[in-house]
């Protein structure tokens, strides 16, 4: 957080950080890793580091994190707090968090902070190993949260609860 905000880290309220972007409310980062339904091996891709917060306690639950922000500045700065708090098993990249990152799929789970529009990007969606599990809002105006998982049969999709988030912005 910004030392201005530092004393509003933990209130339920998304804030602004550096390049537009904004860090989600902490019920609302929780709600999505509930959906994500971790396990100690996953390999998760998070879309959209921000401030590095959901990419911590990310790497708190699994076994590795790649994280992917568009905005060079930001990334560098989440990378410089992951790494100065121990935090060892995320990798940050810069890049269009729409494309994810196949050269590190298959991962078990995707976190997508950011909304996608009505639809999920195809190129997230083919990442997710078997039996993975993406988590994202998807809407313009109205957004819910979304889950889909890759079933032997196929892409399963279910909406929850209504959110607010910036858009992805794609290259």
């Amino acid at each position: 957080m910004p030392d201005a905000d530092r004393d509003r880290a933990y209130e339920n309220t998304a804030l602004a950080i550096a390049c537009g972007q904004t860090i989600s409310q902490p019920i609302v980062v929780a709600r999505m890793l509930e959906l994500l339904e971790l396990s100690p091996d996953d390999r998760v891709l998070d879309v959209g580091t921000g401030s590095g917060y959901h990419a911590a306690l990310l790497s708190r639950l699994v076994r590795e994190v790649w994280t992917i922000e568009r905005h060079p500045d930001l990334s560098a700065a989440a990378e410089r707090t992951l790494v100065a708090l121990g935090f060892d098993n995320v990798s940050c990249v810069v890049g269009d968090g729409s494309r994810g990152l196949p050269d590190q799929a298959p991962f078990g789970a995707i976190n997508v902070a950011a909304a996608v529009g009505l639809e999920l990007p195809p190129a997230l969606v083919a990442q997710l190993a078997p039996g993975g599990r993406l988590v994202g809002p998807v809407g313009r105006r109205r957004q819910h949260l979304v889950r889909v998982r890759r079933t032997a049969a196929g892409v399963v999709r279910e909406r929850f609860e209504p959110v607010r988030f910036v858009p992805l912005v794609r290259d």
